[in-house]
């Protein structure tokens, strides 16, 4: 059994800690308490606990301390530290000396009990990592794939860990790619320009490729015809040479699959085709994500219910006005930059010019600040989409006729949505809601119907490919026969 101390100099916690959870429950024995550091400290050394719990003010010696010399001594030791309002640079400080976690004051059961949890999750994960250490030869394909996903988590923080895994063959790494997974497939044929790397994160299923060789043709190829082959969608992220990216391309990986999801159109969706918005910051949380998400694609409900929980958020903070407001301004700002993609002037959003930064200052309370807001967002998407229901027709019009003139060349998203003026994402889904079907869709629709007129003339299929825009014989032929239900060659020979 695992056994955890408790140091807070509030009474009251320390008893309602000890009397309200049942610590047996999660396989944990609770040796001790104590009030104050330098008592914190001699329970340490008598009892050797696994788990820490700990305020950051405390008398004598502080929490932070506390935990500095613990952690000096026995590394292995998870701490988790309690923090109060406006204590932010004290936490900043305690992830730096390697916490597990921290912990909002009050403290609650609910907040304990979920912490306890994901203790256990995290000791077991200790014991599998510690027994594959133990088991290295046998098992360093294992040590990899949680390097690897620790690379995704954490970034820079991870990388040493990362390149000991690895071994010699980290030297050889020039860039790293992260793909988002619709399901469980079979590897990626073995390549001499990459490495693959399979790991799952909860839910997500993700492959790493890890690159021997700046020039990624190789793997493009393979990318063109693999999701097909296994009947799954992937999101791809941008190619980033230092591998202390890898958050990056791993986020942009899974927007990208989302994106593709909504769209419906399969296959293979890469991050540059949802149209990066240099003006949007690249390291929102995953709420203000989905904000953007529904705004974009108008989805009222989904963004009223992103909002609703935003505020219950920040109410949970205890935020101060100013930090509230901040946090709100933010909000609308991203609104107005999903808005900017229509390419109209959103100063007409309201009534005269739009000066929602100068509007917030004017409200009193919490309430007023958070019922402002989601009027506010309300607005921008009621606008949003009057813009897209007046713009739609004629710009998916003149995208159609521009793919029909153009369909034999290589026509990306981008090519279409700058013929037009506008953003690539804001074009995509301008033209699904149009066309009822998605870009990639129409496009590979419209290609094979053409493509069926060369065959039944009697062109080679090796010609047809290359007529219709598709430069690979054997993607050409995977997405005719999945689209016809025969071979191209054989399609032909029917006529």
């Amino acid at each position: 059994m695992l056994k955890a101390v408790i140091f807070d100099d509030e009474y009251i916690v320390l008893q309602g800690l000890q009397r309200m959870i049942d610590w047996s429950k999660y396989g944990i024995e609770l040796v001790g308490t104590a009030s104050n550091g330098y008592a914190a400290i001699d329970l340490v050394e008598t009892h050797s606990p696994d788990i820490v719990f700990t305020d950051i003010r405390m008398p004598g010696m502080d929490g932070l301390q506390v935990v500095e010399k613990i952690l000096a001594a026995a590394p292995e030791i998870i701490c988790i530290v309690f923090s109060g309002f406006n204590e932010f640079e004290y936490v900043k400080k305690a992830i730096k000396l390697g916490v597990s976690d921290y912990l909002d004051k009050p403290i609650t059961i609910p907040m304990m009990e979920e912490t306890l949890k994901k203790i256990q999750e995290k000791v077991q994960q200790q014991k599998i990592v510690l027994s594959l250490e133990e088991k290295w030869e046998d098992s360093r394909n294992e040590l990899i794939e949680k390097a690897t996903l620790d690379l995704l988590l954490q970034g820079g923080d991870a990388f040493p860990k990362w390149g000991k895994s690895f071994g010699e063959y980290s030297m050889d790494v020039v860039g790293i790619t992260v793909l988002a997974l619709s399901g469980k497939i079979q590897d990626l044929p073995n390549d001499p320009t990459y490495l693959p790397v399979y790991v799952r994160n909860g839910a997500e299923h993700l492959l790493v490729i890890f690159h021997y060789d700046v020039d990624t043709t190789s793997l493009l190829k393979q990318l063109l015809y693999w999701p097909g082959e296994n009947g799954i969608s992937i999101g791809s992220g941008r190619t980033y040479q230092n591998l202390t990216d890898a958050p990056k391309s791993y986020k942009e990986a899974l927007q990208a699959l989302r994106y593709g999801h909504f769209l419906e159109q399969g296959g293979w969706t890469r991050f540059e085709e949802i149209g990066e918005n240099p003006n949007i910051p690249g390291d929102l949380s995953e709420l203000e994500e989905s904000i953007i998400f529904y705004l974009r694609t108008g989805d009222k409900a989904g963004l009223v219910k992103q909002l609703n929980e935003f505020i219950s958020k920040i109410q949970s903070q205890r935020l101060n006005p100013d930090l509230i407001e901040r946090e709100i301004l933010k909000l609308i700002y991203l609104g107005m930059e999903i808005a900017k993609e229509t390419g109209e002037d959103i100063s007409k959003i309201s009534q005269g010019n739009y000066l929602p930064h100068i509007e917030v200052r004017m409200l009193n309370t919490k309430e007023q600040m958070f019922n402002w807001l989601k009027n506010q967002m309300e607005m921008i998407m009621d606008w949003f989409l009057r813009i897209r229901r007046d713009k739609k027709h004629d710009a998916v019009e003149k995208a159609c006729v521009y793919i029909e003139r153009n369909f034999s060349k290589d026509l990306t998203l981008q090519d279409v949505a700058e013929y037009v003026g506008m953003n690539p994402t804001y074009f995509s889904l301008l033209f699904k809601e149009e066309m009822k079907i998605s870009y990639i869709k129409y496009l590979t629709k419209f290609r094979i119907e053409r493509a069926k007129g060369l065959l039944q003339e009697g062109y080679k299929v090796a010609d047809v490919s290359e007529k219709v825009g598709y430069h690979t014989y054997r993607h050409f032929s995977e997405l005719f026969r999945k689209q016809v239900g025969v071979n191209p060659g054989q399609y032909r020979d029917s006529f």
